[in-house]
């Protein structure tokens, strides 16, 4: 071989290289465009809302590669369905290009339910939405603070913050409807049973304000009230007005109290009996 080069003429050599390399080149750029499909262009397929493995199938069928990026969870999507995809579709790319799903989550996350009482309506609606909380049913009760969060439940039952729930779960809200207008006259709760004297209010629309316990007590629910603030009636033998919303504090003692007078004591409807009256 190298006695043929050496007899032929240096400007051969020459040109006989240059052409080698001419065809090296050429081959070269050749393969180039045949491995990079050089001016091959398809459009991406939608594949939102398929589920992934029909959405992973359909792109590889049309020269595509995948790969899942992120899950999210929407709870009125499917499970595993294609939330999000790039390129979008109907993108002009190149064979083999990879195509980045995003895809909904198949178990919804576990999260901490928020506390929302004592916020007002609006930033608990908003708290829930950032949260993926769903608002559900609302109730009104009488309360001073009009509007506000007074409790929070879900599935029927009260619900403490921190408690681990999963997104997207339905939570309720009892919200303050504020004092009412109209006034009623304060009910008379002396030798109730605490549960009878509680249930009044509560049907009235009046809030339970504080307990005091006369002693030990056992047992509140078995208890009675002696004594209430504000009383059934003024200094001047009139009623007194409540309206719905306000409180009544109440006092209570393990035993049923007995209203007593004597031939000096005059039985006045605003006489506050002492506990040794009883």
């Amino acid at each position: 071989m190298f006695t043929i080069i050496t007899r032929r003429p240096l400007w051969v050599n020459i040109l006989v290289a240059v052409v080698i390399l001419f065809l090296l080149v050429f081959i070269f750029f050749q393969s180039l465009q045949y491995f990079t499909h050089h001016g091959t262009y398809l459009k991406v397929p939608d594949v939102g809302n398929k589920n992934i493995k029909e959405a992973t199938a359909l792109l590889n069928k049309q020269g595509f590669d995948v790969w899942v990026q992120d899950s999210v969870y929407y709870d009125t999507l499917a499970p595993l369905a294609v939330v999000k995809q790039f390129p979008e579709p109907d993108a002009s790319v190149k064979v083999n290009r990879i195509v980045y799903l995003t895809v909904n989550r198949a178990v919804p996350p576990v999260i901490e339910m928020p506390n929302l009482v004592g916020m007002s309506f609006r930033n608990a609606e908003l708290e829930l939405k950032a949260r993926g909380l769903k608002l559900g049913d609302t109730s009104y009760k009488p309360d001073i603070a009009k509007n506000a969060v007074l409790e929070q439940s879900l599935d029927n039952k009260a619900i403490k913050p921190g408690t681990k729930i999963t997104m997207g779960a339905t939570i309720a809200l009892v919200l303050g409807a504020g004092i009412g207008s109209a006034e009623m006259p304060v009910p008379d709760l002396f030798g109730m049973n605490y549960e009878e004297a509680i249930t009044l209010l509560e049907a009235n629309g009046i809030i339970p304000g504080s307990v005091i316990p006369d002693g030990s007590i056992q047992d509140t629910g078995a208890s009675f009230v002696f004594r209430q603030q504000p009383e059934r009636y003024n200094e001047n033998g009139s009623l007194n007005r409540i309206r719905r919303g306000q409180m009544i504090d109440v006092w209570i003692s393990a035993n049923r109290p007995v209203k007593k007078t004597d031939s000096t004591q005059a039985l006045l409807p605003n006489a506050e009996p002492s506990l040794n009256e009883y």
